[in-house]
């Protein structure tokens, strides 16, 4: 038995379009998913979709059910919630987030997909991935209590710290970002807003997040002696140019990378990552995450949709994705 389905495309470089898939029936060990909504991920998607992933990072950068190599053709996305038509009975008729790209339906090994919670609705989960990157960046370098912390860039990876630190006890959050739109988001969050030159300094942990040098430097700037900045952003094939010659050395700043490809060291030995992915689905079961979801577009018009979010026309945090009957 065969079933029918569509999946994105990125054609080449900036030119998307939906094609047919053919999907086979799911073994026992396997899940057949009718998609309700997926995820673009403003920052990773755009870059992706205009070409901009380096030579040197193409498999770094592969997404877990990715098909097609970069820059193009290929099937890209990884914020994919759907219902499980066919599979195991424990997972029949349940809504489960996926790590796959934008087609209606899939065929994919049980074990790759997780439940959604009761308390989470269907499209809130979207933002499982990123608040999973949230959790990883916490992972790497954890507040402790009394913390003052700066994060730099609220788009939806920065969102999804901010939102997260706001539960911290005594920790005071500061989001930073140069639209001063944001601070409505901010608000919704629970934490402060500035602008870059009326940020905070002297802070504990600055989490940067906007992809910008400037908002790296800027990062720094915040920093007390002997903070941390956890670098977030990711640049694609652009070059950041950072200015050392400041407080960096006699001050002993640190910047940190933290990619939620790997499980941070803190936590390698004693997670998972089933077990940091389900975390971030019952972290989700809290309305302030819906201040991330900024916009929807119905699965057909992605290939006109894409290259507006990718151009700046159309604003997002995370833009949220329709299929037939939501």
């Amino acid at each position: 038995m065969t079933r029918e389905a569509h999946a994105f495309w990125l054609r080449t470089p900036g030119e998307g379009e939906i094609r047919p898939v053919t999907l086979s029936t799911p073994g026992p060990d396997e899940v057949r998913v009718r998609t309700r909504y997926t995820g673009v991920s403003r920052g990773t998607e755009t870059l992706v979709f205009g070409g901009r992933v380096p030579a040197d990072q193409y498999d770094v950068m592969r997404a877990p059910f990715q098909e097609g190599d970069f820059p193009a053709p290929v099937k890209y996305g990884y914020l994919n919630v759907g219902e499980v038509e066919e599979g195991p009975a424990r997972l029949r008729g349940r809504t489960v987030f996926c790590l796959y790209p934008h087609q209606t339906g899939y065929v994919v090994p049980a074990h790759a997909v997780v439940p959604v919670p009761e308390g989470v609705p269907p499209a809130r989960a979207v933002l499982a991935g990123t608040v999973e990157t949230a959790v990883n960046a916490l992972w790497d370098a954890p507040p402790l209590i009394g913390d003052r912390i700066t994060v730099v860039g609220a788009g939806m990876v920065g969102c999804g710290v901010a939102a997260l630190l706001a539960r911290f006890p005594g920790v005071h959050v500061e989001l930073v970002d140069t639209d001063p739109g944001r601070a409505a988001v901010a608000g919704a969050l629970g934490v402060d807003f500035a602008a870059p030159d009326d940020a905070a300094s002297g802070r504990d942990l600055v989490v940067h997040a906007s992809a910008t040098g400037a908002g790296l430097q800027r990062s720094l700037e915040l920093l007390r002696p002997e903070g941390t900045v956890v670098e977030l952003s990711w640049y694609g094939d652009r070059p950041v140019e950072l200015s050392l010659g400041g407080a960096f050395h006699s001050g002993r700043l640190t910047v940190r990378g933290s990619q939620v490809g790997t499980i941070a060291p803190a936590r390698r030995a004693t997670r998972t990552f089933g077990d940091r992915l389900a975390l971030a689905l019952d972290l989700l079961d809290d309305p302030v995450f819906d201040a991330l979801i900024t916009g929807a577009s119905r699965f057909t018009d992605l290939p006109d949709v894409l290259p507006r979010l990718t151009s700046g026309e159309l604003p997002a945090l995370c833009h949220l994705i329709t299929y037939d009957g939501e």
